[in-house]
């Protein structure tokens, strides 16, 4: 398979900027039995059936990209200089890799000072990117990041506009519980807290599991052997609460539903040694493509993709490559919104 196999001409225009008000009133493309439907978000308690369980990703989106200061070494010359940090992920020792633009302004041992108390020192420098000891700990640097920091919108977004306040909600899912995540999943941002009492009412059930969603989500693949891809890694933990969950509304005959690439990745990166989820935690790369085998994921919900992405790879494992070719035509001549901000679908494949 070629990365030339997932490319597809999008109308720039299609790219959305901000998300639609309410949340649930997005576009829905819903594919099952290879038919293709025109709805909205809000009617998923009329497609879906009860005992059916969505799996959602409770990750919370932190405040990621700071503006700073540089404070010079004695022994340099030099003094104040303005950067921009953003964060991506945390290692065991507490250390954040981050980006810092301009990366060539700052030297190892310097600290960089922040808003409302918050510092940090570059420890290192490798391959483009830098890591940061900061002044706090974890929970304290949470907080001051919800004063100090801005939400890291993708790239395709931040190109055209400039974060702003409303971003702050937008970016964020109405269920959002465990700190960790760079971007947003953005398949449940479709989601308010009047769907979530329909699914409720209607039967649907919903299990939570948490991945923290990192930068590494919108690099793109840069081999023409798409085989030959190394995806990034991403922390994320299915807990034994959800894990039995899944199980039982497979055994009771209901389906099994990610809402989001994140979600199914997790879920298949839990099942991935026996076929049959269990309780985990780690770090996940798996990397899904046309030729894999589902074991836990019968449909998934999520946004249209970027061309030649690995998550348009991973819808067209789940549908087969000519569906997706369909789907997404589909979407471009009916003008669904693309990417974070955008229109969702909702793919079930035959089985």
């Amino acid at each position: 398979m070629q990365l030339s196999d997932f490319d597809f001409e999008l109308p720039e225009d299609l790219v959305a900027t901000r998300p639609v008000s309410p949340r649930s009133s997005s576009r829905l493309l819903w594919c099952e039995n290879n038919q293709i439907h025109d709805k909205k978000v809000f009617e998923l308690t009329d497609i879906l059936h009860p005992g059916d369980r969505l799996v959602l990703n409770d990750t919370k989106v932190i405040p990621a990209r700071l503006k700073g200061k540089r404070i010079r070494l004695k022994t340099v010359q030099g003094g104040e200089a303005s950067v921009e940090v953003t964060l991506l992920k945390p290692d065991v020792e507490g250390l954040w890799s981050c980006l810092i633009k301009p990366l060539k302004k700052v030297v190892t041992g310097e600290s960089i000072t922040f808003e409302h108390g918050l510092s940090a020192e570059l420890i290192e420098k490798s391959e483009g990117q830098a890591k940061l000891r900061f002044n706090l700990d974890k929970k304290a640097l949470f907080a001051a990041l919800d004063l100090a920091g801005e939400m890291p919108l993708p790239p395709y977004i931040a190109s055209k506009r400039l974060t702003d306040a409303l971003d702050r909600e937008d970016y964020q899912t109405v269920f959002a519980k465990t700190p960790g995540s760079v971007a947003a999943p953005t398949a449940s941002l479709h989601f308010d807290e009047g769907i979530l009492t329909a699914f409720s009412n209607r039967g649907i059930e919903i299990s939570y599991v948490t991945l923290h969603v990192g930068a590494g989500t919108f690099l793109p693949v840069k081999v023409n052997d798409i085989k030959t891809h190394k995806m990034h890694s991403e922390y994320g933990e299915v807990c034994e609460q959800a894990a039995y969950e899944i199980k039982q509304t497979h055994r009771s005959g209901g389906r099994v539903l990610a809402v989001g690439t994140t979600a199914l990745r997790l879920i298949e990166t839990a099942a991935a040694e026996t076929g049959d989820i269990s309780c985990w935690s780690g770090e996940t790369d798996i990397f899904i493509y046309p030729g894999y085998k589902f074991c836990v994921a019968d449909g998934l919900m999520t946004n249209f993709h970027l061309p030649k992405s690995t998550l348009l790879m991973l819808v067209s494992a789940l549908m087969g490559a000519e569906t997706i070719r369909e789907i997404y035509q589909h979407a471009i001549e009916k003008r669904y919104r693309f990417f974070s901000y955008g229109d969702a679908s909702l793919l079930i494949p035959k089985r």
